[in-house]
């Protein structure tokens, strides 16, 4: 995934989506401490782009694997590019903040996204 000033945080989203797609990531104007969620209020529109809001200026490819764990992903987003994230997994018909399960892997929450369904 490429990251960059003029791409949209929905852009992010949607090539996030496409790799897992019982997941989503949402960003926000602050980081949220371990163990704990962020609040819709902090979230910020889809529609802004990365140069808007990141807090350090660095490009690059940022590389995500299915192994890679959810805690691992949120801290290199927000130590390379100064981004605060936080990704859902699908339950049913609603979204959890994976808080509780940072340290599974992407696959691992994507699994159990689909295994909601069952």
């Amino acid at each position: 995934m490429i990251i960059s000033d003029s791409k949209k945080i929905s852009e992010i989203q949607s090539e996030f989506n496409a790799k897992f797609q019982n997941l989503k990531i949402e960003f926000y104007t602050k980081q949220h401490e371990a163990g704990e969620g962020n609040t819709e209020k902090t979230q910020i529109d889809a529609n802004k782009t990365i140069g808007e809001i990141r807090t350090v200026q660095s490009s690059g490819e940022l590389s995500i694997n299915a192994h890679q764990k959810v805690s691992t992903l949120e801290g290199r987003l927000k130590e390379d590019y100064g981004l605060n994230a936080q990704v859902f997994r699908k339950s049913g018909n609603i979204w959890l903040q994976t808080t509780s399960t940072d340290h599974w892997t992407l696959s691992e929450q994507n699994e159990q996204g689909s295994n909601s369904f069952a």
